[in-house]
């Protein structure tokens, strides 16, 4: 290799490495700030690293066949941090890509460009007092609700994290539990400061304060003697999961609304987001985020039905183990749940393909499921057998469905690769619901497999936040629209 060669590869690193670090304080004040949340097609820069602002701009050329310049982002970056807006999720790469390389767009005038295009929010005030958070139960789902609330520390922050309650109460409980919130083995180690108040009984994380309350029934507490009031309570414990046993959460001093972590059962609402979030009211007082596995399937069952349509099939889910399971051979009310979870591959029922149809009625009746579970501890596939409506083939599928991914109202419930290498461990952190594998991809005539990934803790997780904020009336445009 010449000299000439590397020094400018070496510059042009250099020069991205620089735009990137100029970009990452103006990320962070613009969500502290304004509540705006800024990504490059699809993927989050809160918290970024600069080498994830880099890695974010190079996504843009799997899509576009071009390069992303961050000398091309940037200036959009700024022009937005110099607007009154109220809160959003903007996406800088479209808004770089179409204001450079569209053609339609005077590329004179960004500022006339930008209000435009986001006119939703330019020049409009944010009056939507804070939402007060209880995370009852503090599990895997609980504390990566936790970390996911926490990271969006701020004093424009809508969803504020006052309080976890948990069973127990002895000497060290504190301890365990903030330990089990700095380290994890799955996700890796939480991204700040977390301190113990053992004179208040609190945890202290990135400016948030946490109350940490002990309890053994949701009814005997008084949230407002720690000053909490209207909370929304997030059930992640699965103990209650009709309106019955949810509405005890009710009736203790201090709540106004409950969200369960798992499928409801009876009239409760099952919520996929993305595909029957409108169906929250502000009367409803308990409402269930469905399971992890619904989540997954449910957009892309949602997006494939109205593109092609689709007669009946089949879900097959390669899960990870769980909680539920055995770690050795030992007794469990379940069938074959109770043979050790890391040694064995364990067939097993899923009602996921059934409770596709909770939120999308047009399935009702077309779907049979089964799961198998696996000796991973997180992350897992469904596979979808389709019959279609109509014949089409992978090249089209694949470019519907990374269409879906990247523009259209699933864009957070769904993500998309085209990597021939990727593999389960690759997906712990996923944002999305599911992201398609579209190499693995099978057509013939009306017939199509779709093998869809998902972390089920942390994409799930997500899935839930989604939920908490239309529960707390908190909407939040996705621009360019």
């Amino acid at each position: 290799m010449n000299q000439p060669f590397e020094q400018e590869l070496q510059s042009s690193w250099q020069e991205r490495q620089e735009y990137a670090e100029m970009m990452l304080p103006i990320i962070g004040k613009l969500y502290r700030n304004k509540s705006i949340e800024i990504s490059v097609y699809g993927r989050t820069l809160l918290n970024a690293s600069a080498i994830d602002v880099i890695k974010a701009h190079r996504k843009v050329r799997l899509h576009e066949g071009i390069k992303l310049r961050l000398r091309e982002s940037y200036p959009i970056l700024e022009a937005i941090n110099s607007m009154q807006l109220a809160p959003a999720q903007i996406d800088i790469g479209k808004l770089a890509f179409d204001f450079h390389y569209g053609s339609a767009v005077d590329k004179t005038d960004l500022n006339a460009y930008l209000k435009d295009k986001l006119a939703d929010v330019v020049d409009k005030s944010d009056d939507h007092e804070p939402q007060d958070v209880v995370l009852y139960g503090f599990g895997r789902i609980g504390r990566l609700l936790a970390r996911l609330m926490i990271e969006r520390q701020g004093q424009n922050n809508k969803l504020r994290l006052r309080a976890i309650v948990v069973r127990g109460g002895r000497d060290g409980d504190l301890e365990k539990r903030a330990s089990l919130l700095r380290r994890d083995s799955v996700h890796g180690p939480f991204n700040g400061s977390i301190t113990i108040d053992h004179e208040r009984n609190a945890l202290k994380a990135n400016g948030s304060y946490i109350q940490v309350i002990y309890a053994n029934s949701p009814d005997e507490i008084d949230y407002t003697a720690y000053g909490i009031n209207n909370a929304l309570v997030i059930d992640n414990t699965g103990i209650w999961r009709d309106r019955d046993g949810l509405g005890l959460h009710l009736k203790a001093k201090g709540t106004s609304k409950a969200l369960l972590t798992a499928p409801g059962k009876g009239d409760i609402k099952n919520i996929v987001y993305g595909v029957n979030n409108s169906d929250i009211t502000e009367s409803d007082t308990i409402v269930s985020a469905a399971s992890c596995t619904t989540n997954a399937i449910t957009p892309v069952l949602k997006a494939l039905d109205e593109e092609y349509g689709i007669v009946n099939g089949h879900v097959e889910t390669v899960h990870s183990y769980t909680n539920d399971q055995n770690l050795i051979d030992n007794y469990h009310k379940g069938e074959r749940r109770g043979r050790s979870a890391p040694l064995n591959m364990v067939i097993t029922e899923t009602g996921a393909a059934k409770a596709v149809a909770k939120a999308y009625p047009k399935l009702a009746g077309k779907l049979t499921g089964n799961a198998i579970r696996v000796p991973t501890p997180n992350v897992s596939m469904a596979i979808l057998n389709l019959n279609l409506d109509k014949t089409t083939d992978k090249v089209a599928v694949n470019e519907f469905l990374r269409d879906t991914a990247l523009f259209s109202s699933l864009q957070h419930q769904i993500d998309y690769t085209a990597s021939t290498e990727v593999v389960s461990t690759d997906m712990v952190g996923t944002r999305a619901a599911s992201v398609i594998d579209s190499q693995a991809t099978i057509v013939a005539d009306n017939r199509l497999t779709l093998y869809v990934w998902y972390d089920n803790e942390f994409g799930y997780s997500c899935q839930v936040m989604r939920v908490a904020m239309d529960m707390a009336g908190i909407t939040v445009p996705t621009l360019p629209a």
